[in-house]
């Protein structure tokens, strides 16, 4: 080794290495916290599809709780209708008349139709606003168009068969007469007009 060469300074005289270690260390710890970040990425998306998945479940189950007496429904209010109508067909002067049997029977028809009600309302089916409204063919079926002088044409005249919703879905439409704008007699519904047809599956 020559004299020239004895008198140029090391490496870690001049500071190389230690510039170059700092620079690894430097790296490595870019590299870690990538990795972090990535990782922390990861687990905050598997926290929200985790959050998804307990909010759709926690909606469905709530749906169920709800619709699941769908079917039911429909059938007891065939029930509901029969009882209407059999206290609706006893005029008053029969009630006034009756002897006192009669009229436990009466009383006794009536308090089983305020307590179906009341159990259907139990279970979120209500019935649909319908008389005197305006036609809505999303809630009311249209059988029939009737004259009705100072009624304004498209306003329920009559409620032949009481609708009902459950929760927010429709349960069964209210079948209705709705007034038109002038003619003379009941003009039938063809069945594919307003109301006509009508999905109320739930």
């Amino acid at each position: 080794m020559s004299a020239e060469n004895d008198n140029q300074p090391l490496p870690e005289e001049t500071g190389q290495d230690n510039a170059t270690g700092e620079d690894e260390v430097q790296r490595a710890i870019n590299a870690f916290r990538a990795e972090a970040e990535a990782h922390k990425d990861r687990a905050l998306r598997a926290l929200a599809e985790v959050e998804n998945v307990r909010k759709r479940l926690e909606r469905e189950r709530d749906e169920a709780r709800t619709y699941s007496v769908t079917r039911f429904a429909r059938d007891v209010l065939t029930v509901a209708d029969n009882l209407s109508r059999a206290l609706a067909a006893i005029g008053p002067e029969v009630r006034t008349k009756a002897d006192d049997s009669l009229k436990a029977v009466l009383e006794g028809v009536e308090a089983t139709e305020r307590e179906l009600k009341a159990a259907l309302a139990r279970h979120g089916i209500k019935p649909i606003e319908a008389e005197g409204v305006r036609f809505d063919p999303h809630l009311h079926q249209a059988i029939a168009e009737v004259p009705a002088a100072g009624a304004e044409p498209g306003t329920v005249m009559h409620v032949v068969q009481p609708g009902y919703t459950i929760g927010d879905r429709l349960l069964r439409p209210a079948m209705v007469t709705v007034a038109k704008a002038g003619g003379a007699g009941p003009r039938p519904n063809p069945g594919n007009g307003a109301g006509g047809q009508f999905d109320s599956k739930v």
